[in-house]
């Protein structure tokens, strides 16, 4: 079992997409901190948010597997169609739903004031505007890019 640790590890490419989002988690959370002024822990594991980490997660995954077996690899070629689809269904039919929750959320509002709706509150940060993604993306990027430097210097 040691091994199957170790050996995950030592795989640039999978240590590359989640070292991306988790960093992309701890930067939408102190974002959210710096833009709120209070600290929410719901930032560290949820949807929407400066940058984005589903963004930062297939960036990165693209990112580590060209570099590390080339760009003309069936693997990148895969990994690009996967990030190409995250990051328009996280800047375009995610954001959408957000919006669209928070419409429904203002119309419950006002018709609960007239007793006429039980208390429904639908989740409105879902999606993430096109700077969010593109900051995930470049974060991606980067932290494959440095591990890949890493790797190479090893």
């Amino acid at each position: 079992m040691a091994n199957f640790f170790v050996a995950m590890g030592q795989n640039v490419v999978l240590m590359s997409a989640i070292t991306a989002w988790f960093l992309a988690q701890v930067l939408k959370t102190l974002t959210s901190y710096w833009k709120h002024g209070e600290f929410n822990a719901e930032r560290l594991v949820g949807a929407g948010g400066m940058p984005s980490s589903h963004t930062a997660l297939v960036v990165g995954l693209a990112s580590a597997v060209g570099l590390h077996d080339g760009l003309e690899s069936s693997l990148f070629g895969i990994s690009v169609v996967l990030a190409s689809i995250v990051m328009y269904d996280a800047a375009g039919v995610r954001q959408a739903a957000g919006k669209q929750a928070k419409v429904i959320n203002k119309l419950v509002r006002q018709m609960r004031v007239e007793h006429t709706v039980h208390d429904i509150r639908l989740k409105e940060l879902l999606g993430h505007t096109p700077l969010e993604v593109m900051a995930g993306a470049l974060l991606g990027f980067a932290v494959a890019y440095g591990f890949n430097k890493l790797m190479i210097i090893q």
